[in-house]
């Protein structure tokens, strides 16, 4: 699984690929300098149950403790994990 980054300074994404396939993405929204809003989170049929969301989510963290800024997990899925796991509460928007 290769995770790439597009980001515009407005909007960026999070995209998984697994050869040439498209596996799927996460989107996101700058607020400000400091944060970004994780707003979609979505999973190619053919990848589901595979890890591809946790492994775009994995990547969202390391960016945000790489550039000391927040998370706003308002995707449903993203949201999940965060609930489930304080070990990446440590970039989590409060």
């Amino acid at each position: 699984m290769n995770i790439t980054q597009e980001d515009d300074g407005k909007h960026g994404a999070f995209i998984a690929h697994s050869g040439l396939e498209r596996a799927g993405e996460m989107t996101y929204t700058w607020a400000g300098a400091a944060m970004l809003i994780i707003d979609h989170t979505g999973v190619e049929a053919a990848f589901k149950g595979q890890g591809v969301g946790r492994a775009l989510l994995d990547a969202a963290v390391a960016f945000a403790r790489e550039k000391s800024i927040k998370i706003l997990p308002l995707c449903p899925y993203a949201k999940s994990v965060f609930d489930k796991d304080s070990s990446i509460h440590d970039v989590l928007f409060r």
